[in-house]
């Protein structure tokens, strides 16, 4: 009895195991290994990108004019001698510098929008701070190599290609930066 049963339980396995049919969940064009390090390679990937941004810009100019000259006229007269002058001296001396810098540290994630033909990624994103009452945004997109990826998945805004990086600041420290209505009438009328 009991090896019939056996034998039942092996005709019903093979019968059950000959209607099964499996499809393997290996997919070589979206494989990542568990090990391997998971950086942005697809479109909707996320990418850490650290911002350093240091830009200095120096223009100096120097002019000096010099210009002495004038009409003369002399008179003789047999009594006595009358000698009139004019002369006219004219120097300008003018020196003027532009010196600006600028500086931005930060870390932002963005999202990779869409992948080139030979492996490029588009990537966009932006960030939105609001602290005291001040409001923050940063926006950045351009082209990242998946070479200059680093392991962590994060990149230098250095290595970014056509990058655009705007920060913006609103609120009572960014509108005193900018002069008020009375100072920018008085500057177009010259007077400042």
């Amino acid at each position: 009895m009991n090896r019939l049963w056996g034998n039942c339980i092996l005709i019903v396995g093979a019968a059950i195991a000959g209607l099964c049919h499996a499809e393997s969940l290996y997919d070589s064009a979206t494989f990542r290994s568990p090990v391997s390090d998971h950086k942005a390679l697809n479109a909707g990937d996320n990418l850490t990108v650290l911002i350093y941004e240091n830009a200095t810009a120096q223009t100096s100019a120097g002019t000096t004019t010099e210009k002495t000259g004038g009409p003369s006229l002399k008179l003789q007269q047999p009594t006595q001698d009358r000698n009139w002058s004019l002369s006219m001296a004219e120097d300008f001396s003018g020196n003027g510098k532009i010196q600006r810098s600028g500086k931005l540290l930060g870390t932002i994630t963005v999202i990779v929008k869409s992948v080139e033909a030979n492996g490029d990624l588009n990537i966009q994103g932006e960030q939105s701070i609001e602290f005291n009452e001040e409001k923050q945004l940063i926006k950045l997109e351009g082209r990242v190599r998946p070479v200059d990826i680093q392991e962590n998945n994060s990149i230098v805004s250095t290595k970014i290609a056509n990058a655009k990086i705007s920060y913006v600041g609103d609120g009572v420290l960014a509108s005193r930066q900018h002069p008020g209505l009375l100072t920018r009438f008085l500057s177009l009328l010259g007077l400042l």
